[in-house]
Parts: C-alpha cells; sequence; structure tokens
C-alpha cells in the first residue's frame, strides 16, 4: 500500500518530533531505533526508509530541537529575561523540550560530522542572538560574554539535572541566575 505525499511528510515529521524529545530525554546512545519507531508509532523499516541511518536522523532530529528551543528565546528583550527563561526548574525538569546543549552536548563530539556541523551552526546562531542582547558596546566583546554566559548556564542546567538533591538543584539555578545577572549588569 502506498504512502500518499501527505502522510508521509506528517509520518516524517512525527519521527523527528519523537526522535528530538527522545534524544534529549535520553541521550544519543539511550535512544535505539527500535525505540524511535515505536514513539513514532511506525516500523523500524519506515525509518530506515525515511532517514537512511541513525546518523541522519539525529542530525535533522538535532537540527530540529535546537531551532525549535532557540526560538522560544526570539523574542526576548533583554539578557534578565533570557537567563530566568533558561535556568527555571521548569527547563530543568523537561530534558526532551529543552536545550540540546545542555542534553545532548557532551555526546555531540563522538557524533559524525554532519551531526557536529548541524550542532555548531545552531550555537553560533545561539551566540549571536544573546549577542544582540548584551549591554557592550563593542559587538566581539557581546560575542565574548554570549558564549560564556552560554557556556556556563548550559554546564549549570547540566549540574542541576544530574544531582540528587532537589535543594542543591534549585541552589545551582537560583546561584547561577544571580552571579550572571551581577556578571553581566557589571560589564
Amino acid at each position: 500500500m502506498r504512502v500518499t505525499r501527505e502522510k508521509a511528510a506528517e509520518n516524517r515529521d512525527r519521527i523527528l518530533n519523537e526522535a528530538a524529545r527522545l534524544f534529549l530525554e535520553r541521550g544519543v546512545r539511550g535512544v535505539g531505533v527500535e525505540a524511535l519507531g515505536e514513539a513514532a508509532g511506525l516500523t523500524y523499516g519506515s525509518l530506515y526508509s525515511q532517514f537512511g541511518s541513525k546518523d541522519r536522523l539525529l542530525a535533522e532530529a538535532l537540527d530540529r530541537a535546537l531551532f525549535s528551543f532557540g526560538s522560544r528565546f526570539a523574542d526576548l528583550k533583554d539578557v534578565d529575561d533570557y537567563i530566568d527563561q533558561y535556568l527555571s526548574p521548569e527547563h530543568r525538569d523537561n530534558p526532551g523540550e529543552g536545550c540540546a546543549v545542555a542534553a545532548v552536548g557532551s555526546e555531540i563530539f563522538r557524533q559524525d560530522r554532519s551531526v557536529r556541523s548541524i550542532f555548531t551552526a545552531a550555537l553560533g546562531r545561539r551566540i549571536s542572538r544573546l549577542a544582540e542582547l548584551m549591554p557592550h558596546r563593542k559587538r566581539r566583546m557581546r560575542e565574548n560574554n554570549a558564549l560564556g554566559m552560554i557556556a556556563t548556564i548550559a554546564g549549570a542546567m547540566i549540574l542541576a539535572r544530574a544531582v540528587d538533591d532537589p535543594k542543591c538543584s534549585e541552589r545551582i539555578l537560583t546561584s547561577t541566575r544571580a552571579w550572571l545577572k551581577d556578571a553581566v549588569s557589571g560589564t
């Protein structure tokens, strides 16, 4: 039975959404092709007919996750709002809907060139967007501060998710938010 173009596009969209969520929740190595197919309600063969390999699926799902998360910050007017949204308990508690940098960033260097290239491009877009919100006059200084901030907030999110003590996790988020806001306002 042939699948219509519309149905194929719908299937592809569902696969990418579910794959992005699973990769962010479980990590790249924690998700097999069978789990991806099951989550999307499709067979193992359907995945391969759509993407050809897990690497290609990962690349496209990662691109979707990075774009989706980045678009949530498109309307922010200042750095404090960015910090508050990123270092929130809601973000910490929902990695499948959160930032791919914090969720799978440590696994990206083990992936093929296409995955790393997508990750690098998305990181560049995130740095540029955050640099626009920085208070410095010189573009290069704003970009350097944006890069430092992204590294800091992603690291803080990784730590907040890693600890098994809820009070410690909350303290990581709260302390990092306060420290960054102080650092940005003092520059």
